[in-house]
């Protein structure tokens, strides 16, 4: 809209609708395209902030007397930038939203009681190991060895130390069927 046309509905005081789809007609791609930079391309929020604009509009129509000023436009895309800014705002205050997909596909925690209860059991089962399959797997996994170190410290050959891990966790399985998962 330009100079010469008043934008206020004479009985209600608010813009009328010929009157504001004429503003949106002359002002709504210009618009359209500063809130879609602003919104980071995301065409159905830069929408919302246009429709957002066009109500602020509608309900100050004060502000759009043309004899005020040459152009409404600048007064629109200072609303629409506002806008634009309060609406980033306000999404920056809030936690981020997740979608299903990534709730389906998050890890699931044990909470400290499992996890206590699962230590528990790891160390009954590994009572029940013979001292030679227990003392490879204290070294090796319980304790980060490497094959090599393990079989220095016991006095044994390296395909030794790997063929007691191999039986001392297959021991396990038949022990914890439930931690199988876990121990492959």
């Amino acid at each position: 809209m330009t100079a010469g046309i008043t934008l206020t509905d004479r009985t209600h005081g608010t813009t009328a609708e010929h009157e504001l789809a004429a503003l949106q007609r002359e002002h709504g791609r210009p618009l359209f395209a500063l809130l879609l930079r602003l919104s980071d391309g995301d065409r159905q929020r830069a929408e919302d902030l246009l429709q957002e604009t066009l109500v602020r509009a509608w309900q100050h129509p004060e502000a759009l007397r043309a004899d005020d000023f040459d152009s409404v436009r600048p007064w629109l895309l200072t609303v629409a930038r506002r806008l634009a800014i309060d609406a980033r705002r306000a999404r920056q205050a809030r936690p981020p939203e997740v979608g299903d997909a990534v709730l389906e596909n998050a890890r699931v925690c044990a909470d400290h009681a499992e996890r206590a209860t699962a230590a528990l059991d790891v160390r009954e089962a590994v009572k029940t190991l013979t001292p030679e399959h227990r003392e490879v797997l204290v070294l090796v996994y319980f304790q980060g060895a490497s094959v090599a170190e393990a079989a220095a410290t016991l006095g044994i050959p390296p395909g030794t130390v790997k063929s007691r891990a191999y039986y001392a966790l297959r021991a396990l399985r038949r022990v914890l069927p439930g931690y199988t998962a876990d121990l492959r």
